[in-house]
């Protein structure tokens, strides 16, 4: 038997591009060059879609150059599925076993990439479209996770529509409900873009707007003064929860440069947190994993308040930061588990994931 020919899938139309870049280029040094064979497949920015031979030579840029790759056409059809090269003859087939999709954000953590990838049946790591709509929506995720008896911090949802149609009132409503300081956010992004914390009515309003910017819903969270606690989980039908790490920005909070610019953040790992509490959070990321019905992986975050000692989850992230230094490989490789081993569990899971999928019957005949 030959190698698995795993393309790994980068780039998209999201304000995380960069970051899907970096993310990339450490899950190709990642793969075990025994058993897999690594195909680039890269997004840009205006989403058209390339073959990268020499991937990682394009991976060090901020963005993806297309006079480097290949136009590739992806074709959901049934009966030709999979990547076709657009500047071949007859176009032919890009060979590809599985797919391994490092696109943090829009259009490609939300679902929308994983329903081309179900539709042309091909395994693909990480969680389904379900799992990965209601992990990319903050405001659908916290619902989910009030529903299954998690913690969460007090938030009001907002349309971008209510906020331009009446500023004032859409304030009065977050200070009736929540105490400065607050947190906006885009309901639909991660890695902190577009968010901000707003200690009085001027940076609620210049927060809204930006938020504003990235996703037509926003969600304002109350403040807490908490440590910042994440934790990995792995598996399937039968998911574990690696210990929990500690993340220590010198930044006001872990905003998007303290997580990809600013040496200066703090990984402790594990993080020195009392035994009954490192439960807890285990615990509670298994059942924010089962809350979206994931699978493959995901990163739960959590705040630990300084003062209360009360626990609450954040949020999960269905494709987190995979980057050598992120904290998902690093607590995996705290619980025994190097970045190698992790990248190759990852593709034998989308593989068990896909063969269980393929189970379910697509056809139904009335029996006589």
């Amino acid at each position: 038997m030959g190698k698995i020919k795993v393309g790994v899938l980068f780039g998209g139309r999201s304000g995380e591009h960069e970051v899907s870049l970096l993310s990339a280029a450490a899950i190709f040094r990642g793969l075990d060059p025994d058993r897999f064979e690594a195909i680039g497949i890269g997004i840009t920015k205006e989403g058209q879609w390339f073959y990268f031979p020499d991937p990682l030579a394009v991976l060090g840029q901020r963005a993806l150059d297309p006079a480097q790759g290949k136009r590739v056409l992806p074709s959901a059809d049934p009966t030709h599925p999979g990547f076709y090269l657009l500047e071949e003859s007859g176009l032919p087939v890009l060979p590809v076993d599985v797919i391994f999709p490092v696109l943090h954000g829009t259009y490609g953590e939300d679902g929308t990439v994983q329903g081309l990838l179900d539709l042309m049946e091909k395994p693909y790591v990480g969680a389904g479209v379900l799992a990965s709509a209601t992990g990319m929506d903050k405001a659908i995720m916290k619902a989910l996770f009030v529903e299954r008896g998690l913690p969460v911090v007090e938030y009001i949802t907002i349309l971008r529509r209510q906020w331009e149609a009446d500023r004032e009132a859409v304030m009065g409503k977050v200070e009736e409900r929540l105490s400065y300081p607050v947190f906006v956010k885009p309901a639909n992004l991660g890695s902190s873009v577009g968010v901000s914390r707003a200690s009085n009515r001027a940076e609620l309003a210049a927060a809204l707007d930006l938020a504003a910017r990235y996703d037509r819903k926003l969600v304002v969270e109350q403040g807490v003064l908490a440590r910042e606690v994440e934790c990995s989980v792995l598996g399937n039908d039968e998911p574990e929860a690696s210990y929990p790490g500690e993340i220590i920005p010198r930044r006001a909070f872990y905003d998007y440069v303290a997580k990809y610019l600013d040496d200066s953040t703090r990984l402790v790992i594990p993080a020195e947190l009392p035994p009954e509490v490192v439960d807890k959070v285990r615990y509670y990321a298994l059942e924010a994993f089962r809350a979206v019905d994931a699978s493959g992986m995901a990163r739960v975050d959590f705040f630990y308040t300084k003062d209360t000692g009360e626990l609450y989850v954040n949020e999960i992230n269905t494709i987190p930061g995979f980057t050598a230094v992120s904290m998902y490989p690093k607590l995996w490789e705290h619980s025994g588990l190097s970045f190698r081993q992790l990248v190759s569990r990852l593709i034998d899971l989308a593989f068990e994931r896909h063969a269980e999928r393929t189970r379910r019957l697509t056809s139904f005949t009335i029996q006589q």
